[in-house]
Formats: C-alpha cells, structure tokens, sequence
C-alpha cells in the first residue's frame, strides 16, 4: 500500500497541472486569463514554488474538464460503480450514465408507456445527441421529418433543430443517448471502419 504524505500529493499537482497543460496545447497566458490569476501564480503553481489551493484548482478543473480529485491525485475509493440517480422530465426518466464535467455525456432514456401517444412539442437547444434504441419503437420528430426508429436503430443530429422524442406506437421505449454541447460529437465506428 502507498503511504503518500500530504506534502507528496501537494508537491505532484504542479507537474500533473503542467502536463495537462502542455497535453491540450494552451499556453500559460491563456490559462491564467481564463483562470482569473495571473500568468506567475500559474507558473509558480506549475513549478511546485506556489502551494495549491482550492481557490486556484477550481478553475483549473473546469478548465481543463477533470475532476479535482485527478488534479491532486485522489486514490480511488475502490467502488468503480456509477451511482445513478434518475431524473423525470418532460413525463421520461433520464438515467444518467457518465459523471464527468463537461464533454459528453451519457444517458439512458425510458419513454413510458401511454394509451394515447402524446402530440410532439419540438424544442431547440445547443448541442448535439447521438441516439441508439434499445426497446420499443422510438418516433423522432426532427424538423419536418418524422421517424420511426425499432430497436438497433441509431440517430446523430444538431439539438439546434427542432426535435422531439417519445413513442411511435404508445408503448415504452428504451434509449442510449450521448449528448454535448456544440462542437462535441460523438464518434462512432464499425468494424468495417477499422483499417
């Protein structure tokens, strides 16, 4: 078992910070404006002369999109498990399946059941979702186009369009969905892809 001493773990974030750095190609410049600190903190910070701390790792965090505890070298608790924790909206449950910040995320999407299917209402939001029907036969409204997609079936669109999702013929549907923001797509390959 590793016995890290607190100063260990302190004196590792500014390597790991500058790794993560260099591996994204920002310069220090535009991290410290986008961080809100100035240029020599952040450089001290990097170099193991400045001692962190939360007000400093926060933005830092988000910025390069990891959790904190990868910034200061956590150990894991040793449960790998994901929590879920289901949300209702719009009358579905969205399970969520990844608990990273920012980037893509994962999510499972029950459209339950109904006697009387319910009448579209699209929405618009920025973003991009990428959809694969595990259950049920899924009805996607998609601007003007209206589609009905069985099991095995998969989707991939810009949420700037308008759209709408529930069921084709009143039963439940079950759903894989990776959503992220604009600009963030999913990549999907098939073997026959593969070289």
């Amino acid at each position: 078992m590793d016995h890290q001493t607190d100063d260990d773990v302190l004196d590792a974030v500014g390597p790991r910070l500058r790794a993560l750095r260099r591996d994204r190609g920002i310069t220090l410049a535009a991290v410290a404006a986008t961080a809100g600190v100035s240029e020599s903190t952040l450089s001290r910070l990097e170099s193991g002369q400045r001692r962190p701390s939360l007000e400093l790792l926060l933005p830092l965090a988000r910025i390069y999109d990891v959790p904190l505890d990868d910034l200061v070298g956590a150990p894991r608790t040793g449960d790998p498990r994901i929590h879920l924790k289901p949300l209702q909206r719009f009358g579905m449950t969205f399970v969520p399946l990844s608990r990273r910040p920012g980037g893509i995320h994962a999510f499972k999407m029950i459209v339950p059941a109904r006697p009387r299917p319910l009448e579209p209402t699209p929405q618009t939001h920025e973003g991009f979702e990428w959809l694969y029907v595990l259950n049920g036969h899924l009805r996607l409204v998609l601007g003007e186009r209206n589609l009905t997609l069985p099991p095995g079936e998969a989707a991939e669109f810009d949420t700037s369009q308008p759209h709408w999702l529930g069921s084709a013929d009143g039963g439940a549907v079950e759903l894989l969905i990776l959503f992220g923001l604009q600009g963030v797509r999913a990549h999907v390959r098939t073997d026959a892809d593969r070289p």
